[in-house]
């Protein structure tokens, strides 16, 4: 992303402040030569993110004092539902991984207007659609607070990029309003539980037009047959170096794609715009490579790769059924269990 000198961060979703912290750093290290200005600036008017947990937000709090972000008179984080309302600030540079789990108890309402049968509702009108899926509304709000041309990271499970109904119709405006421009499918277990797969969708808000602004989808697929487990076998920087190189910070209007039909182990090749919306509910859930795990015995991982898979799945699955259940649990007001 390499947030610039004078650009404005944000995570609207900042938990203790990784991502923060991460710019914080990378600004530091890339610009040794800071004007005073330029640091006090940096200090107390680029950095902003909202948690909702209080003592989440302390943690946070206490994270950027101890990188010398914020003062008496600027307090970078905001403790309070960053769905529940446009905050009217907006930013060059969001990064954020918005919370996974299961559906909000709150539906926001967007400009179509749709009546919600939810205990709870947000009006927001300038979201494109209704949904109570968290990760869904967080899109919508992530775009309402860039500025014009700013860009944005964020990270998503699967269901962002396949859901039907309000994800399809979120996906067709993005696509058409924003430069959805690159796609990282990441593997299991790195942002998530274990078993719930994540991808870093990158895209960059543009102004009102008649022609859709995405004219490519570059996709780096980093998970068919890539075996990382937390323990043995942890994702290290060094497995990026490809996606980075491929990616182009300098110039990504250059790109290059790694896969063709001579080489179809490539990990990285563009879809146009035209590809994407033909596609089933726009689904962004795109993969080309062959699974070796499908193709023969003798293309297997180790038998102690596929245990170790084999667990973080049920642990995954045992996840959701807990969720299901403390949804069943809870008392919905006019019912009677």
């Amino acid at each position: 992303m390499a947030p610039k000198p004078g650009e404005t961060v944000s995570d609207p979703a900042c938990g203790t402040g990784g991502f923060l912290l991460a710019a914080h750093d990378y600004v530091v290290k890339h610009n040794p030569n800071l004007t005073k200005p330029q640091k006090t600036r940096l200090k107390e008017e680029t950095f902003k993110g909202w948690e909702l947990v209080q003592a989440t937000a302390r943690l946070c709090a206490m994270n950027m004092l101890l990188h010398g972000i914020g003062s008496q008179d600027f307090e970078p984080i905001v403790v309070s539902d960053s769905l529940a309302a446009d905050p009217g600030d907006r930013f060059d540079v969001i990064l954020t991984n918005p919370p996974f789990g299961k559906k909000s108890s709150t539906t926001i309402v967007g400009e179509e207007g749709k009546v919600s049968k939810e205990r709870d509702s947000v009006e927001r009108g300038d979201f494109w659609t209704t949904t109570s899926n968290k990760q869904l509304n967080f899109v919508q709000h992530v775009k309402t607070l860039l500025k014009q041309n700013g860009r944005a990271a964020l990270v998503l499970p699967d269901n962002v990029l396949f859901e039907g109904g309000a994800g399809e119709t979120i996906r067709r405006k993005l696509l058409h309003e924003c430069d959805v421009h690159t796609l990282l499918r990441l593997p299991t277990g790195l942002f998530y539980a274990q078993g719930v797969k994540a991808n870093v969708l990158f895209f960059d808000k543009k102004p009102a037009a008649e022609t859709p602004w995405t004219k490519k989808l570059w996709i780096y697929d980093l998970r068919t047959n890539m075996h990382f487990t937390l323990k043995t076998d942890p994702l290290k920087r060094e497995d990026l170096d490809e996606f980075v190189q491929c990616y182009g910070v300098e110039n990504r209007h250059s790109r290059t794609a790694t896969w063709s039909e001579q080489t179809p182990d490539g990990r990285w090749r563009a879809y146009t715009y035209d590809e994407l919306i033909s596609r089933d509910k726009a689904s962004l859930d795109i993969f080309w490579l062959r699974d070796d795990s499908l193709s023969g015995s003798d293309n297997l991982p180790a038998p102690e790769v596929i245990a170790a898979e084999i667990v973080e799945d049920l642990e995954a699955a045992l996840e959701q059924f807990r969720e299901i259940l403390g949804d069943m649990a809870e008392p919905v007001s006019g019912a009677n269990g």
